[in-house]
């Protein structure tokens, strides 16, 4: 196989120049050994990257979970060696998780990329991650010295649940019992301390100046498809049961607008059914890549009977009274299978009076695209005069 007949320029893009090296030259093993040297994989480009894998296999594909499914898509061959490559059009300044697919005598592996030692983890494991061109890690979600905030623990008794519950509480670095501070609720706390710099996050924005020292409840279940798909005892838990226990405890703002409800897929669920079933308490909202189901003809591609909760339970809140007063930072990525129905809820709470900030990003359903948009969330709920964009 020749790479230059295989791949050539598409649309006026030229291709990498390693690409271009590869092609120029006898394809055996010196030239692969060059080609794979000293290059960060996969090769960026612009609209493009290539993935490479070295080995004997039967197959290797690359494996995504975006549009609500799995992705398959398969490298080639080069000639008879055991270079095997993949090269993809793509959207620049994005990014998005893979594990490439390797079958061998009738069995297939699924593992990191081992040219690329980018990874990214969640509840499930670890994934490579693939840059675009021009992408990059916030710096703001990197440690840079910024004085540090810490985390109690408390139990809070619930009656709702009948249980005792464990719920992390972050505190601001120089954090004075005196003062009132505001409070943000976020669902799925533990995971985004452990899989989006939660901590360091905050302690940069709250070093710079970028919102104002906060407390952070960080809230967990271990029932999120029951509980956060819209239970009526969990918003109960929020409201009547960790409040009160927050407010013994430490001073908290008894402004709306200083109390935030913020959460990821089934969390944007929970948090936006809490605001609306609980009216007046709580006046911001952060809601990322939420599993929301507004249009219920879209049900027939998501038979789980999750969905068709969260359809009955959006039905219910389009009955319910307007949120005037409340700010909501709605985000999405557009290769998720949600990109449409978070479009949709943005323009549902505005039309229920709600403020509304909608951002979209080339990336995946995955914590650090939810890590890439916190700051974004927080300063619009948290500081609106200072951010508000007409």
């Amino acid at each position: 196989m020749n790479v230059r007949s295989q791949w050539p320029p598409i649309e006026g893009l030229g291709r990498h120049p390693a690409l271009e090296t590869l092609a120029g030259r006898q394809q055996d093993g010196e030239a692969i050994d060059a080609f794979l040297a000293g290059q960060d994989f996969p090769l960026a480009e612009p609209g493009m990257v290539t993935f490479a894998f070295r080995g004997e296999a039967d197959h290797v594909h690359l494996v995504r979970w975006i549009h609500g499914g799995v992705d398959r898509l398969p490298f080639e061959r080069l000639g008879e060696t055991d270079l095997w490559l993949l090269r993809l059009p793509v959207e620049d300044s994005g990014r998005f998780e893979y594990k490439l697919g390797v079958g061998r005598d009738g069995n297939e592996a699924l593992i990191v990329d081992p040219l690329n030692p980018a990874r990214a983890g969640d509840p499930f494991g670890e994934n490579s991650v693939a840059g675009t061109l021009g992408y990059e890690r916030p710096e703001w979600s990197l440690p840079r010295g910024a004085p540090s905030g810490w985390i109690d623990a408390i139990g809070v008794e619930s009656r709702a649940f009948g249980e005792t519950r464990g719920v992390g509480v972050y505190l601001p670095a120089g954090h004075d019992p005196a003062r009132a501070y505001p409070l943000v609720v976020v669902h799925d706390g533990d995971d985004f301390v452990t899989y989006a710099d939660l901590p360091v996050v905050l302690d940069n924005l709250i070093d710079e100046g970028a919102i104002p020292p906060v407390i952070v409840a960080l809230v967990q279940t271990r029932d999120r498809l029951g509980e956060y798909s819209g239970s009526r005892a969990h918003a109960q838990f929020l409201v009547h049961e960790l409040l009160p226990a927050l407010a013994g405890r430490w001073r908290i703002s008894d402004e709306p607008a200083d109390r935030v409800l913020l959460g990821a897929s089934l969390g944007a669920v929970a948090s936006l059914a809490t605001a609306f079933r609980h009216t007046g308490v709580f006046g911001g909202l952060v809601l990322k890549s939420g599993s929301f189901i507004l249009d219920e003809a879209k049900l027939d591609r998501r038979p789980h009977p999750v969905f068709h909760r969260i359809a009955r339970l959006m039905a219910v809140l389009r009955r319910a009274p307007d949120l005037p007063g409340t700010r909501a930072f709605v985000s999405t990525g557009e290769l998720e299978g949600l990109a449409d129905e978070n479009r949709a809820l943005a323009l549902f709470l505005r039309e229920r009076g709600v403020d509304v900030l909608f951002k979209s990003a080339w990336d995946g359903h995955h914590w650090h695209n939810w890590r890439d948009q916190l700051r974004d969330g927080l300063t619009w709920v948290l500081r609106p005069d200072d951010t508000k964009t007409g």
